[in-house]
């Protein structure tokens, strides 16, 4: 497989394992440009696109999964919109949020996201287009560096031991636009049944493994990620798709939009401005009224 945005689900040690890995440089690059990000910016909103993508892949009937990093750094808030199909979409609040380097040289993803609450909202499906009222969840930020925070989140819970990866590459300052060079990670499980035995060698394999990043940048697929992850411990995978950042905006629904503010509203803008400009948070897509769409609006056809 090549290194085109993609997720694998499989199950290790007689189901007793669940891993799930992806690979997500596309993405989380085409998010950054969109919304013209910093450097940190883009890791943070990277990471927190690919967690949604994997956490909503452990769900049975997943219909829409959103993550809401509500912390009190510079950043503002994050929140990406995972769908059962692959798709994700995803924002900040001040996508221009920086922070010197951490004590290790890094990407300071902490510093901007800073402390307070992340909550996770599961939608599912029923069967004959019937669908259950969302789940709400909320837990602390006990690190800002989204990884551990999902991590948390399902130990807390979900009552579900689990690793989780996260890692986004970030090209130098001398380039002209924030570009993301690598993107990706994975998630380990420990599900009823697992031995102490698997447990300490997962932990030991974990550990031991290259940064994520590091193995894409090498060309290493969601596959090759979870055989170093899992160190050597045969899979079987359940499930394959491909990821891509997908928004679900449009210019119909921003006419829709537009139209539910009142005839008062709609006529103001026509006098006023000639016309009505949306920008969508989650993709930083423009539509523009002009003066025949407000008309129009203003003057439905009648049916006959």
């Amino acid at each position: 497989m090549t290194q085109n945005d993609h997720l694998i689900q499989a199950l290790a040690a007689d189901a007793t394992v669940r891993a799930i890995g992806a690979v997500t440089t596309g993405l989380a690059d085409e998010a950054a440009k969109r919304h013209g990000t910093s450097r940190t910016a883009a890791a943070a909103l990277g990471r927190a696109l690919t967690g949604a993508l994997m956490l909503g892949r452990t769900f049975k009937d997943l219909e829409r999964i959103t993550l809401q990093f509500r912390g009190d750094g510079p950043v503002g808030g994050i929140t990406v919109e995972a769908s059962s199909h692959g798709t994700v979409r995803g924002y900040l609040k001040n996508p221009a949020a920086e922070a010197p380097l951490n004590a290790l040289g890094k990407l300071d993803v902490a510093g901007i996201v800073g402390r307070g609450l992340l909550h996770v909202i599961r939608e599912a499906a029923w069967e004959m287009g019937f669908s259950k009222e969302p789940y709400y969840g909320s837990v602390p930020i006990t690190s800002g560096e989204i990884a551990q925070d999902i991590a948390y989140y399902l130990s807390t819970s979900e009552q579900i031991p689990s690793a989780v990866s996260l890692g986004v590459f970030v090209g130098p300052d001398e380039m002209r636009e924030c570009r993301v060079v690598a993107a990706g990670g994975f998630l380990i499980q420990t599900l009823p049944g697992a031995d102490e035995t698997t447990i300490a060698a997962l932990e030991r394999s974990i550990a031991q493994a290259p940064h994520t990043t590091e193995l894409i940048r090498q060309g290493a697929d969601a596959s090759e990620i979870l055989q170093i992850a899992l160190g050597g411990l045969p899979f079987e995978v359940l499930d394959e798709r491909p990821l891509e950042f997908r928004c679900n905006c449009s210019y119909e629904r921003a006419t829709s939009l537009v139209s539910a503010l009142g005839p008062e509203e709609v006529t103001d803008m026509l006098e006023k401005d000639r016309g009505a400009e949306l920008t969508c948070h989650f993709c930083s897509e423009v539509y523009y009224l002009d003066e025949a769409a407000l008309e129009k609006i203003l003057s439905p056809p009648v049916s006959m």
